[in-house]
């Protein structure tokens, strides 16, 4: 994928993902793999995601210098890989916005992460070191246009989990967010 491909993946729109989360106190093996893969570095990202009080799902929105969206999701807090149905809107860094969803929906919790982007064709590669949490691993298999089965992507994350020699026990089974107010 392109560098333009890169960025239809981050677009708007609404699209599934099969994801998982890990603990990975080694980033510097899953970027040796990455590299064997011809891995896509995006960039860092310094992100701050506000999570507002929500009747469903999850919905927050991010800051940062390489992705600032307004994200809706639902997923099931399940260790292992999982479906994410995702609404995201792509938003121009502005206070006004946040101040308008924080009057009316109120702060749940906010966490603040770097964050390594890489891209292997349509699975996203996340490197992050979240503030009170530790470091962590996603993978996020991404169907962006409804060409790839929800199986299709699991198969994916399944891949990449055995390419960084993911056990079990690194799987996590919720958000940061829910990790945060766990604390």
């Amino acid at each position: 994928m392109s560098q333009a491909g890169d960025r239809d993946m981050l677009r708007s729109g609404a699209r599934l993902n099969v994801e998982i989360k890990a603990r990975c106190a080694d980033h510097d093996a899953v970027r040796a793999v990455l590299d064997g893969m011809d891995s896509r570095l995006v960039g860092v990202d310094h992100q701050v995601d506000t999570y507002f009080r929500v009747p469903e799902g999850r919905l927050k929105l991010r800051e940062g210098a390489i992705e600032n969206s307004l994200i809706h999701y639902m997923r099931p807090d399940q260790a292992g890989p999982k479906t994410s149905d995702v609404l995201l809107y792509r938003v121009a860094p502005d206070p006004a916005l946040k101040a308008v969803l924080e009057r009316a929906l109120g702060v749940l919790v906010v966490v603040d992460k770097r964050r390594e982007i890489r891209f292997v064709d349509n699975v996203k590669i996340h490197l992050d070191r979240v503030e009170g949490l530790g470091t962590f691993l996603e993978i996020e298999a991404i169907d962006a246009d409804g060409t790839r089965s929800e199986a299709e992507l699991l198969a994916q994350c399944q891949l990449f989990m055995a390419a960084f020699s993911l056990s079990e026990d690194d799987l996590e089974r919720c958000s940061y967010s829910d990790m945060l107010l766990e604390d």
